[in-house]
């Protein structure tokens, strides 16, 4: 068969080059750049249709092909399984969870709303990681039936990408410390600052499509990270849009996403947190303390 024969591969390609055109534009890794381009020319020359080595070998088969690893593999079946790849909207300043939250069954508008600003759910795979470690039970208006409505239907829609991540205490195992955190978000406000880095017109609350969103993609060891102020209402509403701080971060465990921001109250006022890790917050910033008084 004739690689011009499959335009679902042609199709999926396409969009792995986008990606990489715009993590060019954005000043992104120049590995991960010729990774999307690589994966690419890949699939192009696939003598099968894509969706066909996921059926029969899930994202293991994808992984067997030269070049694709644990991340990109999971990108391809994404665009294989719902046609989106929310990095590609996210860059392209497309992102809208809310219509996405809403597209399984059993979350309406409402509902949506509050996965979203309660919290902070933005893909499929977050939501799948709340249906499993109890967050998303404890919402208004999710009980027990609804919630294996929504959890039977992510199974149907991610293919088990991936199982949900073990977890140790409350957070995901793998979870990158605070120090690393808090030093990817000191890079994004420091380059938005100085006017580094590249701005993006998200579609959400910008009816001038003006481009005012400074984007950074940048890396701690083997994870990538991308960073973005903070466009969601709840954040304009509060004038927080310059002060919030969207972490998205890549690796074998999956993408997963954080939120930093300066915190007004006590014990952390004035110092940036990691929303949802305030006890390691509170023992990172001891730990500096202490080190300033033996210094």
């Amino acid at each position: 068969m004739a690689v011009s024969a499959i335009p679902q591969n042609r199709e999926i390609a396409h969009k792995l080059r986008e990606v990489a055109l715009l993590l060019d534009e954005q000043g992104a890794n120049r590995f991960r750049i010729q990774a999307y381009r690589t994966a690419a020319e890949k699939l192009e020359r696939l003598q099968s249709p894509v969706s066909q080595i996921i059926e029969q070998q899930g994202t293991d088969g994808l992984q067997a092909l030269p070049g694709i690893g644990v991340s990109l593999a999971r990108s391809i079946h994404t665009l294989v399984v719902t046609g989106r790849l929310p990095m590609l909207d996210r860059m392209r300043g497309h992102m809208d969870p809310i219509a996405l939250l809403t597209s399984v069954p059993g979350i309406g508008s409402a509902l949506a709303h509050r996965l979203h600003d309660d919290l902070h759910i933005e893909t499929l795979e977050q939501l799948e990681m709340a249906a499993h470690d109890g967050r998303l039970a404890d919402i208004e208006g999710v009980g027990p039936k609804k919630l294996q409505g929504i959890i039977d239907s992510l199974t149907a829609r991610l293919g088990r990408v991936r199982r949900p991540t073990q977890t140790v205490g409350s957070h995901p195992a793998g979870e990158p410390s605070i120090e690393e955190l808090l030093d990817v978000d000191r890079e994004y406000r420091e380059s938005a600052l100085a006017g580094k880095l590249q701005k993006i017109a998200p579609h959400r609350f910008n009816p001038k499509r003006e481009a005012w969103l400074p984007i950074l993609h940048t890396q701690r060891g083997s994870r990538h990270y991308t960073a973005l102020f903070s466009n969601s209402a709840l954040a304009h509403q509060l004038k927080k849009s310059r002060d919030w701080v969207i972490l998205y971060y890549d690796d074998d465990h999956g993408e997963r996403q954080c939120t930093v921001v300066t915190e007004r109250s006590a014990p952390f006022t004035g110092k940036r947190i990691v929303r949802g890790r305030e006890a390691d917050c509170a023992a990172y910033y001891a730990g500096i303390s202490k080190r300033a008084i033996l210094d």
